[in-house]
């Protein structure tokens, strides 16, 4: 099935309490949870850093950092490997952990709408969508790499 210009391929990639909506090209790939070495004084959502490809990753507790969960369990884990978009050299990737697999979705102007809410987004959140009937959130992944580069320094 050919997509039409007002179609992208998405993912939906569930997190303890949410689903975060990303691109499709914005993953790299989905690996098994390895256990994070830690990072000295990182907040709690900074699980510490991954091996992967030669890169150790920072790896994210996204529902942690937004407010949706205390913390995450690791049970059905998975890391989901994100492109950075900062281009930053010793950090071209970063990973956050999945609670599961995520899934392919298409994304078109009739699926995808603002959830309506009047809050103030969350640390790390762009905005809240709704798919279909499905609440999902759209990451700050730029906000969100700043912090880690903040954090990473501090801790180097």
């Amino acid at each position: 099935m050919a997509l039409t210009s007002s179609e992208i391929r998405g993912v939906m990639i569930p997190v303890t309490g949410g689903r975060v909506l990303l691109p499709n090209a914005s993953i790299a790939e989905v690996i098994t949870l390895t256990v994070p070495e830690p990072v000295a004084g990182a907040p709690s959502w900074l699980l510490g850093r991954i091996p992967w490809r030669g890169w150790r990753l920072p790896l994210v507790a996204y529902a942690v950092l937004t407010g949706l969960a205390g913390e995450e369990g690791s049970v059905h884990a998975r890391v989901a490997v994100l492109k950075a978009l900062g281009a930053h050299p010793r950090m071209p990737y970063l990973a956050m952990l999945t609670q599961g697999f995520p899934r392919l979705v298409t994304l078109t102007p009739e699926v995808l709408m603002p959830s309506g809410s009047s809050e103030a987004p969350s640390l790390g959140v762009r905005s809240e969508v709704m798919l279909r009937d499905e609440p999902a959130l759209i990451p700050d992944l730029a906000a969100l790499e700043a912090q880690l580069l903040a954090v990473l320094k501090l801790a180097a």
